[in-house]
């Protein structure tokens, strides 16, 4: 299931073609795994092929889904809103839509013959280049055509189902974002990049009052259901200010980087679906852009690396020997006392057979290593909290997915092993996150905006004061009348 705050959904963004990729290496990333790029082929022209770069750069997957069928919830405040067909099925898809239908859904928000929510993120894609929409068009005509509808169907609660109201939503929040002044060239290609086809701010901006952008807090973190979208600002303390820009590029090329980041839930579905995809300059763009963006400070800062503090591998060949692993942990699990509650046991049970009893991982087996992670660096361990609680899906395809253990452990038993490994992994020198921290994360959401919270209260006083009115105005003239 998509998680974010507000109405989003996933359509659209380009380069390639046979010949392009005989000479353009870049395009299918072959230098690195798990990055070439699917769709391209030399049957295809080199329009629809630049229209299957531009799918991956806009994300258009990660709701769609690979087979473009659609189906998947988007949780909003508003309701559950699912993403749609846009295959070219004629029935259930946009088999009849024109290029200029595409357009304006992309732009403006509009199908043919209603209003879209903004779960599709036309407010940061109104800032799509006409090339790239012709392109993208002309590739979703030659995806395979589902001729099925959705299992599920929108259907949200008065007074949210007026699809007409996005009128003047759009009117107060669309464009999402306005550019800058004083940019290089590549910097200028990064700002398309975050702001529009990878419309980053969908998920690391705040939302106002009407749920659109909080364009003063743009890129400083937001919180998407359980999970929280962090500070992408240059912010040293709360952002990622000690980033290089070649560790954003590694991080959004494998989702990783070393000691510091692990993409995973919404983070890591954009990974599995779309950056992994991105050419070279694509990505070093970004990274240019997002060094160069107003940084932010927020409360949730980030505690720096203590390196002394950080465990040291068992041995060097250990974590690619999963059977030497295993019996490294078996003999862990023995040294602590048995049925032991104790968090070190905690951890070697439920943590140590993936992660490792050093906290290392098995590169090998894909299972990510721990140490030095920021989130177990962070003055909130909210984002840690929710990776025990509710599971991690990987930046990859082929990433192992790290179960939920909601329903396994208990608040004290999932705090417990917070601070473990807060502290052992993490090199801080405490941790006091306690049960009662733990079932306050479980239950945190997104917090709904007055209009947002109040909206049926609102809509029906509006129309009985709409009412009341026309009845005044009908008596005034009547009485008028009388008068003469």
């Amino acid at each position: 299931m998509k998680r974010f705050s507000m109405m989003l959904s996933m359509l659209v963004i380009g380069m390639a073609s046979s010949a392009a990729m005989a000479e353009d290496t870049s395009l299918t990333n072959t230098s690195l795994p798990n990055a070439t790029l699917p769709n391209i082929s030399p049957a295809n022209s080199v329009l629809v092929n630049r229209g299957a770069y531009i799918a991956r750069a806009a994300d258009c997957m990660a709701c769609h889904g690979e087979d473009y069928t659609g189906g998947t919830a988007i949780e909003t405040p508003m309701g559950e809103i699912y993403s749609t067909n846009i295959t070219p099925s004629k029935r259930y898809g946009i088999g009849n839509y024109t290029e200029k239908d595409l357009k304006n859904a992309l732009q403006k928000g509009r199908a043919p013959s209603y209003m879209l929510y903004p779960a599709m993120p036309y407010p940061s894609y109104s800032g799509m280049k006409e090339e790239d929409i012709s392109a993208l068009f002309a590739y979703l005509q030659t995806v395979p055509v589902a001729d099925e509808a959705p299992k599920h169907k929108t259907d949200l609660p008065f007074p949210f189902n007026i699809r007409a109201l996005m009128f003047g939503w759009n009117f107060l929040n669309v464009p999402s974002t306005e550019g800058r002044d004083g940019l290089n060239e590549t910097q200028k290609r990064g700002e398309y990049l975050v702001n529009n086809l990878e419309h980053c701010g969908t998920c690391h901006t705040p939302r106002n009052s009407t749920m659109g952008f909080d364009k003063k807090m743009y890129l400083s973190g937001a919180q998407l259901g359980h999970w929280y979208a962090p500070n992408i600002t240059p912010d040293e303390s709360s952002g990622i200010g000690s980033w290089s820009e070649q560790d954003i590029i590694t991080y959004l090329r494998t989702g990783e980087l070393d000691q510091r980041a692990y993409a995973g839930g919404p983070m890591g579905e954009a990974v599995a679906h779309s950056t992994q995809y991105l050419k070279q300059e694509d990505l070093s763009a970004i990274a240019s852009y997002l060094k160069a963006v107003p940084a932010i400070q927020t409360d949730d800062k980030v505690s720096a690396v203590d390196v002394s503090r950080l465990p040291t591998r068992v041995n060097e060949s250990i974590t690619h020997d999963l059977l030497a692993q295993k019996d490294y942990l078996a003999q862990a699990k023995t040294a602590v006392s048995k049925g032991s509650n104790s968090p070190e046991a905690l951890y070697l049970a439920t943590c140590g057979s993936c992660h490792g009893v050093d906290g290392y991982g098995q590169p090998d087996a894909q299972y990510s290593p721990i140490v030095g992670l920021s989130s177990l660096r962070r003055d909130k361990p909210d984002v840690l909290v929710n990776m025990i609680l509710h599971g991690v899906v990987g930046s990859t395809n082929t990433s192992p997915i790290m179960p939920a253990f909601s329903d396994e452990l208990s608040s004290e038993q999932i705090a417990s092993i917070a601070n473990y490994v807060r502290i052992s992994f993490g090199g801080l020198a405490s941790s006091d996150v306690s049960a009662a921290d733990v079932e306050r994360i479980a239950a945190t959401s997104a917090e709904k905006p007055f209009l947002i919270k109040y909206a049926g209260l609102l809509a029906i006083l509006g129309i009985i004061v709409a009412i009341a009115v026309i009845i005044f105005i009908i008596r005034s003239i009547i009485r008028s009348k009388h008068r003469h």
